[in-house]
């Protein structure tokens, strides 16, 4: 697939060129499988997943605890690479393994879980359990599939039944200083729930929100949690709405980081000219369908400037 369980695991100092491990991980031949923006909210989901683990788990309603993140990379008999989303080996002893799908789910979606379910039991000789997490708006989601004397199921997770408006009013009303980690899972996730509040005010309220937590929470974890917002910005807002939240973004730790990278360059053509040279670049991307690659360009400056002399801006 694509994605959660990101969101989501991104960010180096500027200073380090090499991308970080985590996001060579995320940005493997997973997303060579599909074209098109549901990359993004891959991208988005599974940084989410990466870096906030445990929490998350919770969050989902899941009460065993992690024990660690497993390896998703499985080496098949044909020598094939199979990538799972994510999987936990949680204390119970059982693998908790995690897909995400945008989409309806498929037979064949179905198929290449039980593919992996089978193949991570062999490898690692105990029980495991997939759920799947379902941005998809489909009343009615297949969670199982009939093949021979055989059925194989899931255990389905959907998005849509929470609701955004009411979580993002809970935790704009706590203070400052009393959000955790926790409070920030529904607010990244917010734009794939269901409510009455467009996504962009949604992305807008959680901009804010991470801005009243940035003295709380260390910088490369804001950088982070607002290149997931960035990310699902791309993904589901039109180029007057992306506007609106580049111009929320520029006084954030993620935008602050890219004006003074711009700076140490000696690049003195002004902050507004500035972002809107960034801001070309993201469109060019968005346009090519490469927006799997946003994170690494806010992250990588070289990457960066690689792709401004390609593209001419």
């Amino acid at each position: 697939m694509k994605a959660i369980c990101c969101l989501l695991c991104y960010y180096n100092d500027m200073e380090t060129v090499p991308v970080p491990l985590e996001t060579e991980v995320i940005l493997q031949e997973d997303f060579k499988r599909r074209d098109g923006l549901s990359q993004a909210e891959d991208l988005a989901l599974k940084s989410a997943a990466a870096y906030f683990g445990d929490e998350m788990i919770r969050w989902l309603g899941i009460r065993e605890k992690v024990v660690r993140s497993a390896p998703t990379e499985i080496v098949g008999l044909e020598t094939r690479h199979m990538y799972e989303d994510f999987l936990y080996e949680m204390e119970n002893g059982v693998y908790y393994h995690f897909e995400f799908e945008s989409d309806s789910i498929s037979e064949s979606d179905l198929r290449r879980f039980r593919e992996y379910e089978a193949s991570t039991v062999r490898i690692y000789d105990a029980p495991v359990v997939t759920f799947v997490i379902c941005s998809s708006r489909v009343k009615i989601l297949r969670d199982r599939i009939t093949d021979g004397i055989n059925t194989y199921r899931v255990r389905l997770i959907r998005l849509k039944d929470k609701d955004a408006d009411e979580m993002l009013e809970q935790i704009w009303e706590k203070g400052a200083g009393s959000l955790t980690r926790e409070d920030i899972i529904p607010l990244l996730l917010s734009p794939l729930m269901g409510g009455r509040a467009e996504q962009k005010e949604r992305i807008l309220k959680g901009i804010q929100v991470l801005k009243r937590g940035e003295e709380i929470f260390p910088k490369e974890d804001v950088r982070k949690m607002e290149a997931i917002l960035y990310t699902f910005a791309v993904k589901f807002l039109d180029k007057q709405e992306i506007g609106l939240i580049k111009e929320e973004m520029a006084m954030t730790i993620l935008g602050q980081m890219i004006w003074d990278d711009a700076m140490e360059k000696g690049i003195e053509k002004g902050r507004k000219e500035e972002s809107e040279r960034y801001g070309r670049l993201i469109l060019k991307l968005s346009e090519e369908n490469k927006t799997d690659l946003l994170v690494k360009t806010a992250s990588d400056t070289a990457y960066r400037e690689s792709l401004y002399k390609k593209y001419g801006i």
